[in-house]
């Protein structure tokens, strides 16, 4: 039967266009005197922002956001299986490079290099959503549904977990969890995931000396603050200073080669510093209204495939928000996770809009 097309959802659309203007304003804040001391030129990431991220991820928005997104259940396992490829692709000599991280995680062809995992967000999302969605009732049996699905979406996680990405591996298995969840898997069969995965970020941690640092240094930042704990000990600074107004956009003090990674992981520190404890928190406020739009939008979706893939996008920016911003003031570890549409990242940026495409073109068949 022919669905019924009708308009988006402008509250939501709306919403996510605010976020992203506000992003590049405050990034052109935050990187500007990095970007001096590096190229030359303060609007630097910026320039690269909306060339490599704004640019092609309209474009990509605005084809997800008109092709009928019951098509991407039919390309499901090829986009699938292009993901794991991709994934692997890191680890080839001469094409997977660090690009001066910890992680092997960018693939470098010429000039351009871009993260394969951050298609692997969106890729995981689509084939969870098709696979969970066919699968119906079975996702509660635990050998004939849990446990196959839950082996599809650990196979890019693994690979994520090889580079090592942390971080992204976080995101991701947040990501499965909510996918298993919003395809109403048992409680008992949530709770071994959940502690399962619990279990192995420790053994993770245990295992890696650097990461015992960084999780120690979590639990106890004011022991070592010129060494392990200077970053985390700099973003409380840079949070503290801006009190309820802030100093103003653009007089950050942090952004003057103390708080690292200004313009990536630590942007959300700036921004509270600037625009101070208000602004901060009505940041967070239009996370959530995002959120609730999103979920109004998968609740009402013409089937099970739409919901899910929506309720999944949704997760998706809550997690990866929560894990930066928690970050950031020390609710959670360090992990080298990007704040979605804000922080520098011309891929992620680009996946992210082709994700609210996605949620657009849901919403125009919403019931």
């Amino acid at each position: 039967m022919k669905r019924a097309w009708h308009q988006p959802d402008y509250r939501f659309l709306g919403a996510v266009t605010l976020l992203l203007v506000f992003g590049i304003v405050v990034l052109s804040s935050a990187s500007s005197v990095t970007a001096l001391q590096k190229f030359g030129d303060s609007y630097f990431f910026v320039k690269r922002q909306l060339l490599y991220g704004v640019l092609p991820g309209v474009i990509a928005f605005y084809l997800f956001a008109k092709i009928d997104y019951r098509m991407l259940k039919k390309l499901s396992f090829v986009i699938f299986v292009g993901m794991i490829l991709l994934l692997c692709l890191v680890f080839v000599p001469g094409i997977g490079s660090s690009l001066s991280t910890a992680a092997n995680s960018w693939i470098v062809i010429g000039n351009y290099s871009f993260q394969p995992s951050e298609f692997a967000k969106l890729g995981m999302i689509i084939f969870l959503s098709a696979y969970i969605s066919q699968l119906g009732h079975k996702l509660t049996d635990m050998k004939e549904g849990f446990f196959i699905t839950l082996g599809f979406g650990l196979m890019p996680i693994v690979l994520i977990m090889l580079q090592p990405d942390l971080g992204t591996m976080s995101i991701l298995f947040g990501v499965l969890f909510a996918m298993l969840f919003f395809g109403e898997a048992r409680f008992s069969h949530l709770s071994f995931l959940a502690l399962t995965g619990v279990l192995a970020f420790l053994v993770m941690i245990w295992i890696a000396p650097y990461r015992v640092a960084r999780f120690t240094t979590f639990l106890h930042p004011e022991l070592d603050p010129l060494n392990q704990g200077y970053h985390i000990n700099q973003a409380f600074l840079a949070i503290g200073s801006g009190g309820m107004f802030g100093l103003g956009l653009g007089h950050s003090r942090q952004k003057f080669a103390y708080l690292p990674e200004v313009h990536a992981d630590s942007i959300y520190a700036v921004m509270a510093e600037e625009l101070g404890f208000i602004v901060s928190m009505a940041f967070l406020m239009l996370l959530l209204y995002i959120a609730w739009r999103g979920l109004t939008i998968a609740k009402h979706a013409p089937d099970g495939f739409g919901t899910l893939l929506v309720s999944g996008i949704v997760a998706w920016f809550l997690i990866q928000s929560f894990l930066n911003i928690g970050a950031m003031i020390g609710l959670l570890p360090l992990t080298g996770v990007p704040l979605p549409f804000v922080s520098h990242g011309g891929t992620a940026l680009m996946v992210a809009l082709a994700a609210v495409g996605i949620v657009v073109n849901v919403s125009k068949q919403t019931t």
